[in-house]
């Protein structure tokens, strides 16, 4: 027998766009709860929001012509649900605040069983707030907005405001928290907030059909096991696309495991072109000054593990490249990306990264990146100060490492003149950290001229400009190059290939020689 469908225009929600609605919209998804499940159903309109919390066995379905609207805070109409206490991001500050909260969300669920988002219809998330970071008294936010333990803060949205505490403000169009059996399908999401989805601790994810088009993080999938992506597009101009985290929000140590991502297109248009159409690229850099990133992502958050991911014939179109990071103490281990087609990626095409920022318990330990396997890989107007980057830190390798059939064009055109002129002063200040030892002069163009930057924020940039155009590999145990050529399209002065602590090295066709 189907379960019942429960018309939220039955429930008194009006769909104007003006009058709040999200009363309306909590009777119908409670009804349909106390009714043992069923559809909520939003027809054609808009329907203003403030929090809807989402109930078991209850599906809230966005017909064709609806559209979910993120109301702005106000006196006259209120404002989000209050974000929950939670000491591990609160005083702890073992990841940002938008990590650490998901109650000041349009959609929040919280240990849920057997729960659906459907489409086809919209949800904009233009009442929330899409940069918010908080900032310390000395007004360094430090990456993603962190701060140092005990530190007194102050929220920001980026846009000029910001409140002395973020009551009444939504920063999440979709937040989940420790939930099984979870399906977002179809439906389309327009400026998500500072996350599009945030889901955290969810087991049995499946995400199917969505077009989600936001400036900041799409997907983001934390702590998550047993999760399929598929047949998704996700245009984030400055922030990741798609991007798997392990976060110690929920307290504890939390493996992200047996995730695939498939045939899915990530990118980092201008905010909105890709839901028009339009494609627009008017709007180059990001927060941190790097380019659009629009990627997918490995990391950073990176807690506990990562086990048995797939990403497999996927498109990046104006974004960065695909990023693997353990700084957290997390292994990665048993991934395989194949069959990726990139063009214009504005940092390096690929990025393996073992760092040790260490942020979580006191004792976290340096991780451990291994057993991954990159195939049938194709790169083309690759920025030319990036060549494939793969770095480990002394002592704790990259292992076993697989590169075959990777193609990239670079556009290179770097001179050693600009790798030797650069010093800190010449490196974007967002990576860099003060008790680390840095560069105060010229660098110079060997590969020991590189600084380690074991506990800077990770991206292709924080080392500066690099002295190899084609690959620059450091502390890496056992790499195998089958079939990889790199070329430019410019004229680089670099040499081509620069190893350090490389060991176990197999090369096999391909041309890393021009």
């Amino acid at each position: 027998m189907p379960l019942p469908t429960f018309n939220v225009r039955d429930h008194g929600a009006v769909g104007d766009g003006t009058t709040l609605d999200s009363p309306a919209l909590q009777r119908a998804l409670d009804a349909a709860s106390a009714a043992g499940g069923g559809t909520v159903l939003l027809p054609a309109g808009t329907y203003l929001s403030f929090t809807l919390h989402l109930r078991s066995h209850v599906t809230l379905h966005l017909d064709a012509g609806a559209t979910l609207l993120a109301a702005t805070p106000s006196v006259e109409l209120g404002g989000y649900d209050q974000p929950e206490p939670n000491p591990w991001g609160d005083e702890l500050q073992y990841q940002d605040f938008g990590h650490s909260h998901w109650t000041n969300s349009l959609l929040y669920g919280n240990n849920l069983t057997d729960v659906a988002i459907t489409g086809p219809g919209l949800i904009d998330g233009r009442g929330l707030l899409r940069h918010a970071t908080y900032t310390t008294a000395t007004g360094d936010p430090g990456p993603n907005g962190t701060a140092a333990p005990g530190t007194k803060v102050t929220l920001s949205s980026g846009h000029g405001d910001s409140v002395a505490d973020p009551l009444g403000h939504g920063n999440k169009a979709i937040a989940l928290r420790a939930c099984t059996g979870v399906t977002l399908r179809d439906f389309r999401l327009f400026r998500g907030g500072h996350f599009a989805l945030l889901a955290t601790g969810v087991d049995d994810l499946t995400i199917t059909g969505l077009l989600i088009d936001t400036n900041r993080d799409g997907l983001d999938i934390d702590c998550c096991r047993r999760v399929h992506i598929a047949h998704c597009t996700v245009n984030s101009l400055q922030d990741d696309a798609i991007v798997l985290k392990t976060s110690y929000a929920l307290g504890e140590l939390r493996h992200c495991e047996h995730v695939t991502v498939e045939h899915c297109t990530v990118s980092g248009y201008d905010l909105g072109t890709v839901l028009d159409g339009t494609y627009g690229t008017s709007t180059y850099y990001a927060p941190d000054r790097d380019g659009p990133t629009g990627r997918i992502k490995i990391g950073t958050e990176s807690n506990g593990d990562f086990r048995h991911i797939t990403v497999r014939d996927c498109t990046f179109r104006r974004s960065r490249g695909l990023a693997l990071e353990t700084v957290d103490g997390a292994t990665i281990e048993h991934v395989i990306a194949e069959r990726l087609d990139l063009e214009d990626v504005t940092n390096a095409a690929i990025f393996l990264r073992i760092g040790n920022r260490a942020r979580g318990p006191e004792g976290t330990p340096v991780g451990a990146l291994r057993d991954v396997v990159i195939r049938d890989f194709n790169a083309r107007n690759v920025d030319g100060r990036f060549p494939l980057l793969l770095a480990g830190l002394p002592g704790h390798p990259l292992e076993g490492i697989q590169l075959e059939n990777v193609t990239v064009e670079s556009t290179g055109g770097i001179t050693l003149a600009d790798v030797a002129a650069q010093s800190d002063e010449h490196v974007n200040a967002f990576f860099l950290r003060s008790d680390e030892p840095g560069v105060t002069g010229p660098r110079g163009t060997s590969i020991a001229d590189v600084p380690e930057r074991e506990r800077g924020y990770p991206e292709p940039s924080m080392f500066g400009l690099l002295p190899a155009s084609l690959l620059f590999a450091r502390h890496v145990h056992g790499l195998r190059l089958t079939n990889v050529t790199v070329t430019h399209t410019s004229p680089d002065e670099r040499p081509p290939v620069l190893l350090e602590d490389v060991t176990g090295l197999t090369l096999e066709g391909g041309n890393l020689t021009a």
